[in-house]
């Protein structure tokens, strides 16, 4: 494999502190490479130096003569007063001539229709939300014809199914041995599908794994192992996500990423993630039968309508994952349930015994303590907390979160984003509620704080409901998942994300050809009474089986409880036979409704 470009004993001192010491490294023709670390370790720092955007204090970077290298920035660099097209194509925006050879570009073609379709090319850049500028900037770089691409966070602000077209646009971008990217992000499903060597950015160098993250979390794990630190209690976490990799994501696991046998052999000894039986025993003895229900609810937001008699409950124990796309509600939903918000129509049924905690997306609850130190703001909610059996004090429970003795004392005006948002959700978990829900709650929190967060819920005994566009979170702490689909309705996932995604693309798709089918047909009356006979069905047909599932939802909360598992077993077959049947008919009842139009 070709060189491409690499630094030369790279040193960088901030302040007192020496984030780089002389670091020797490369990028070669055929290299996916994903960074990860801690915040504040220097991932951000390396990726300016090798891109040329950043001198070091010593050391060198050269690159290949006449080398193309793209770079995103974490931040919004983009010009506010700009228009969409202008940001992306500069002055050629309303050129016909350039705009018919970037339509006749099968790749600009992609790039464009994968990420700015549904932007208008003449808004302003400043009107746009976070999620459609990160694609207005991704969109600039990757129409270029570059050789190396350095993506910082290229997956903040994305939705998955911008996460999940990236991934699959960066793994098609070169043959198996050309090009190169450097990637930093705290996604760990995105770095495991895309890439095939890890640099661990710590204490100032950089270690090098090949793998993607899974590979990544072996070698650590067996590095720490030959090093006799097997004790301490990251390697803990490490063996902890490790065993979950292996036992609970069955397609992350069908790869042949890493030596199944040393795996089998490291994680002998580790217990499951969570003990789901007697979670869900703790659970219900806090909280009786009857959680939270939202019975029929309607909402309409301004023009849209968000929800349309949706109907959910959630049961003691429960940890529900919910996935969707933006504007459908994901966050309205989460205060519904949480009492904040009222529906225009429908009600929200509570248990009597339920306390319910929202992690919100801007951390604002903090503001109010801003004066007071991390470790004072926990104390003052409460200095003892019982999590998973056991009692921890204040200071035991904030150092598990990656707040250090020293950081313990920093006022919480100081503190980053994400560490904002690991203090907030400390401070939520000491007041000991029964239900927790979070908000996107992986924004800014770097792999090593998730796996701690993570671990800290598999011993959280209440109902858990997580919003995120973190795949590889979502199949970490939630057992089961739903969707919104800008339609109203909230949707059961048996397939997980791969089966949100592939409902999204077939509504997609449906949807760009329903004009070439009315239009070519043109629907006739006769047509028109069919349709209309054939939503009516369809909806008695679904309302039907909503009642089906309900009952099947209840008869395995008490077939758990009971602890009948060939009960159980019978009971979640006959589930997803039922959302099979869901599906089909709501297919169905989308192409019935765009006859109506």
């Amino acid at each position: 494999m070709a060189h491409l470009l690499g630094g030369e004993s790279l040193t960088v001192h901030f302040a007192s502190r020496t984030v780089l010491d002389s670091l020797t490294l490369g990028l070669e023709d055929g290299d996916r490479i994903g960074m990860v670390g801690r915040n504040g370790d220097g991932k951000s720092t390396l990726m300016r130096l090798l891109a040329g955007r950043q001198s070091p204090d010593s050391g060198r970077v050269a690159a290949r003569r006449g080398l193309n290298v793209g770079y995103l920035d974490q931040s919004d660099v983009l010009d506010g007063d700009s228009t969409v097209g202008a940001a992306i194509v500069g002055e050629r925006a309303h050129d016909q001539s350039a705009q018919h050879q970037w339509a006749a570009n099968p790749k600009v073609r992609e790039v464009m229709g994968g990420l700015v379709s549904e932007v208008d090319w003449e808004a302003k850049v400043s009107s746009l939300s976070g999620g459609q500028k990160r694609r207005v900037a991704l969109a600039k770089l990757l129409i270029g014809e570059h050789e190396v691409i350095m993506l910082d966070e290229p997956t903040n602000h994305l939705d998955v199914e911008g996460v999940a077209w990236l991934a699959e646009h960066l793994k098609t971008r070169w043959r198996a041995n050309e090009g190169a990217f450097l990637v930093v992000t705290h996604d760990r499903w995105f770095l495991d599908e895309v890439c095939n060597r890890t640099w661990e950015v710590h204490d100032a160098t950089v270690d090098a794994f090949d793998g993607g993250y899974a590979a990544y979390v072996l070698a650590r794990a067996e590095r720490d192992r030959m090093a006799s630190v097997v004790e301490n209690k990251r390697v803990q976490l490490v063996k902890k996500e490790l065993a979950w990799l292996r036992r609970g994501a069955p397609a992350r696991t069908a790869k042949p990423k890493f030596r199944i046998e040393a795996a089998n052999q490291l994680i002998a000894d580790v217990p499951l993630a969570r003990d789901t039986v007697a979670l869900n025993k703790l659970a219900t003895a806090r909280l009786g039968k009857d959680v939270l229900d939202l019975e029929n609810v309607s909402l309409r937001l301004g023009e849209s309508t968000l929800f349309d008699k949706l109907t959910l409950r959630l049961a003691p124990g429960e940890r529900l994952g919910i996935v969707g796309v933006n504007g459908a509600g994901k966050t309205s939903l989460l205060r519904l349930l949480n009492g904040q918000l009222a529906p225009d129509s429908g009600r929200l049924k509570r248990g009597k015994t339920v306390q319910t905690a929202l992690l919100s997306q801007e951390v604002t609850e903090l503001d109010e303590v801003s004066e007071l130190r991390v470790l004072e703001v926990i104390e003052a909610e409460k200095r003892v907390v019982s999590i998973g059996g056991r009692e921890v004090t204040a200071g035991q429970l904030v150092e598990q979160l990656g707040f250090s003795k020293d950081k313990q004392w920093t006022p919480v005006r100081e503190l980053s984003g994400g560490e904002r948002r690991r203090l907030q959700l400390l401070r939520l978990l000491v007041g000991e509620p029964n239900v927790l829900m979070l908000d996107e709650p992986t924004n800014d929190l770097d792999t090593d704080t998730l796996a701690a967060v993570e671990d800290l819920l598999d011993g959280w005994p209440g109902t858990l409901v997580v919003v995120s566009h973190d795949r590889y979170l979502l199949e970490r702490v939630t057992d089961r998942q739903m969707a919104l689909l800008g339609d109203a309705k909230l949707r059961d996932l048996p397939g997980g994300v791969d089966q949100y995604l592939e409902l999204r693309h077939g509504m997609e798709a449906a949807v760009a050809s329903a004009p070439q089918a009315v239009s070519s047909q043109g629907a006739s009356e006769a047509d028109l009474r069919q349709a209309r006979k054939d939503v009516n069905r369809i909806e008695r047909q679904l309302a039907k089986l909503t009642q089906q599932e309900e009952r099947v939802h209840q008869q395995m909360e008490e077939a758990s409880m009971s602890g009948d598992f060939d009960q159980l077993g019978q009971l979640n077959a006959s589930l997803r036979e039922l959302q099979q049947e869901k599906e089909n008919l709501e297919l169905e009842w989308l192409e019935a409704a765009e006859v109506l139009g």
